[in-house]
């Protein structure tokens, strides 16, 4: 293995060690945020209020649009990602009115 690519392996490892990283805490994230939004769909249940709120929720998308961008992420796949969020925050808090 010559030097170049003993080097581009080991920068590889880096990037993909950090990836992990990430993966971890995102994972970690959306663990945290459905605790809240199941805590949101609980007092929702309790108090009769509807489980979505569109007003809410479009403002919450174009919020995570203009961060993606300020991020460099792309705005679409932002809310892609968020919209699949909301429709599964959406089932949850149906399963407390139940």
């Amino acid at each position: 293995m010559t030097d170049v690519v003993a080097r581009a392996a080991e920068l590889l490892k880096e990037h993909r060690d950090s990836i992990d990283r990430l993966d971890a805490i995102l994972i970690y994230t959306l663990g945290e945020r459905f605790k809240q939004t199941q805590a949101v769909g609980k007092l929702k249940a309790k108090h009769d209020l509807p489980a979505s709120d569109p007003d809410r929720e479009s403002k919450q998308i174009a919020r995570l649009e203009d961060l993606a961008k300020r991020a460099d992420l792309d705005p679409e796949f932002a809310k892609s990602f968020l919209s699949f969020i909301i429709r599964e925050v959406i089932q949850n808090h149906k399963k407390f009115k139940e």
